[in-house]
């Protein structure tokens, strides 16, 4: 690295066009050779190895980490001599029960099975006081993350409704468990604060390493009932900010509009931007002439079509910016182009799971449907995330559409 190059955490990246085994243990390998973390692990250290299990949806939803990845990134440690545990805290009851559905599902007792890696099942939940922390000064956690030598961060990257991104930093809500998480965002309400509360947790535990699978990511309405995207990468940095960083940039988003990246700005955690990240990129990039720098050769897996509810929310920033909503002078004008979750009611399966979730109590069952009272609504997305038929989505209302297509 020259003195002219950005300083920092690195994010590596690894070419892997699809999850054929041979395919995800190749890019292990190139990520091994990139990332000082992972030569760093010894043999007979216990590595736990968090992933993202948000729910129980099965590896072509993409919506977890992809089992392919875990059985490789699991094998290549194995293979070393070094203890793996997978586990997660997902969005449910945290119990021997509900995470052996979720294992089957998602296939982790497969990727376990053919890594030799074990899956958690400890159930034990613990409590942490961090005095030095922004805003969680005292929570309670899944206990295994105290099981092992190191944490591993092996994300998904996807969109999300509250975050606009779920990658490294917001994987670690993972910590806590499924079903207090709604009470998180009661404590939590404004974005900034639990943006704050992602970073703590981050902070707190510190992974050696963080992964994200972006070989076929999620977009729209992410984090669980989006549409599958192919990339084609797999990410890998020390820090969660740097990876969050390059994986916003490669679905055309920046550091401001999403709450996590800009509050970690804002703590001295992470750059402005994205290219203030160096690279180190495996040899199978392509690569169009000798001069050509390695941002613009990861820029070649960049998806700017990519679809977000950042990009949503983003607009809204931009009108104010311009003082449009400024020359409204109506509250009235930001309600409607605010991004909020709505129903689809022909998809909605009256199971009610998203009033029982609601930290806030804004939803009622009326006919069988949801009903939000958006007095009470704090846009905490938790309704989306773990509606089972997506038939909650965040999205502007047709009005709040056609607005912006009479100012644009």
């Amino acid at each position: 690295m020259n003195a002219n190059q950005p300083q920092g955490p690195e994010v590596a990246a690894a070419v892997c066009p699809d999850y054929a085994p041979d395919h995800c243990a190749a890019a292990v390998e190139r990520l091994a050779e990139l990332c000082p973390a992972l030569q760093r692990i010894q043999p007979g250290q216990r590595v736990l190895l968090k992933v993202n299990l948000v729910t129980g949806l099965k590896p072509e939803r993409a919506g977890t980490t992809h089992p392919a990845l875990v059985s490789a990134l699991s094998a290549w440690l194995r293979d070393r001599g070094v203890s793996v545990t997978i586990g997660d805290g997902p969005g449910g009851a945290f119990t021997k029960a509900y995470l052996d559905g979720v294992y089957a599902l998602t296939g982790m007792r497969r990727a376990a099975a053919e890594s030799g890696a074990a899956l958690n099942g400890d159930f034990r939940v613990a409590h942490a006081e961090v005095q030095e922390a922004r805003v969680l000064k005292r929570f309670d956690y899944t206990a295994w993350l105290d099981a092992g030598d190191c944490i591993i961060n092996f994300c998904k990257l996807k969109s999300h409704g509250m975050m606009g991104l779920s990658c490294a930093v917001k994987n670690m809500f993972g910590a806590i468990p499924g079903l207090t998480k709604p009470a998180y965002h009661y404590r939590f309400p404004n974005y900034a604060d639990f943006a704050d509360m992602l970073i703590d947790l981050n902070e707190h535990f510190r992974p050696v390493l963080n992964l994200a699978d972006a070989v076929v990511c999620m977009e729209g309405n992410g984090p669980t009932a989006g549409t599958p995207r192919r990339m084609g990468l797999l990410l890998a940095s020390e820090s969660p900010y740097a990876l969050d960083l390059a994986a916003a940039r490669l679905i055309g988003l920046e550091a401001g509009q999403i709450p996590t990246l800009e509050r970690a700005c804002q703590r001295g955690l992470a750059p402005g931007t994205a290219l203030d990240v160096p690279l180190a990129l495996g040899e199978d990039f392509p690569e169009t002439s000798e001069t050509e720098s390695s941002w613009a050769r990861l820029d070649a897996f960049r998806i700017p079509d990519f679809q977000s509810p950042a990009a949503e929310t983003g607009m809204e920033d931009f009108l104010h910016g311009q003082g449009f909503l400024a020359r409204s002078g109506n509250r009235i004008v930001r309600d409607v182009l605010a991004v909020r979750p709505r129903l689809t009611a022909s998809q909605c399966v009256g199971c009610k799971r998203c009033a029982g979730l609601c930290p806030v109590k804004a939803i009622t069952m009326q006919n069988g449907k949801p009903r939000i009272d958006r007095a009470k609504c704090i846009r905490c997305f938790c309704c989306q995330e773990f509606c089972p038929a997506g038939a909650l989505q965040a999205r502007r209302s047709r009005l709040g559409d056609a607005l912006l297509r009479w100012v644009h």
